[in-house]
């Protein structure tokens, strides 16, 4: 599933297409995997992490990935340089949906220092522990998942962790064979993508209403969406 962003009402929707599409295949193996971007920008992000923790199909088994969001919100939780970049790029809308008052990027040091403590404390154990252990890659079969993509050239047991979460346009640009077939979100297109080395699902969820997945049963690819 490509970045929901904090649209628990599109989550929902989509897991409800999920689920109806699993029962007409009873005899095989199910995993849900999520490629992270869970929060920021949509207006229920605490919503959507609990959903996460415990509202998931018990048809699936599941793995979460980690975005870029939620590496710079587990940053600012402890360091307050992340602030202006994770408030300038959708924290601001994470903060409110736990209560906490939303600075401006460019507050004073000590209004974002409150913002940090704030979350601190309004942050349930069960939340900070569950974005604290995300994985940044996971593989099943020919697939490879990962949140933004793979360097080229680079063997996939030794890619870095930045290159996984934010990299762009050496990976877009790329039609190398990566080893497995790379299935991301974080780059935002108005259809999913499907070419031979990779599938992109991140349509744009928190402005388009559209939040995508892919359905892979052996080398058959089909597209579960919103809208």
């Amino acid at each position: 599933m490509g970045d929901v962003h904090g649209r628990l009402d599109l989550l929902d929707r989509l897991l409800g297409q999920i689920t109806r599409d699993a029962e007409d295949a009873p005899n095989l193996v199910k995993s849900l995997i999520f490629l992270g971007d869970y929060i920021d920008r949509g207006p229920d992000s605490a919503r959507v992490i609990e959903r996460l923790i415990n509202g998931l199909p018990p048809m699936f088994s599941t793995v979460c990935l980690r975005g870029n969001h939620e590496d710079v919100m587990v940053r600012f939780l402890s360091d307050l340089r992340a602030a202006p970049g994770w408030l300038t790029y959708g924290g601001r809308a994470t903060l409110t949906s736990y209560g906490v008052p939303a600075p401006a990027p460019d507050a004073p040091p000590a209004e974002l220092a409150e913002a940090q403590r704030a979350l601190n404390l309004a942050l349930p154990e069960p939340h900070r522990a569950f974005l604290s252990g995300l994985r940044c890659q996971a593989t099943l079969g020919d697939y490879h998942f990962v949140h933004a993509g793979v360097r080229p050239g680079v063997p996939l047991d030794r890619q870095k962790d930045a290159d996984r979460l934010w990299i762009r346009h050496e990976f877009l640009n790329s039609s190398a064979d990566h080893g497995k077939i790379i299935v991301h979100g974080h780059t935002v297109a108005s259809e999913p993508e499907s070419y031979a080395n990779r599938i992109g699902v991140d349509t744009g969820a928190y402005a388009t209403h559209r939040l995508t997945a892919v359905v892979l049963e052996g080398t058959e690819r089909r597209f579960l969406s919103t809208a």
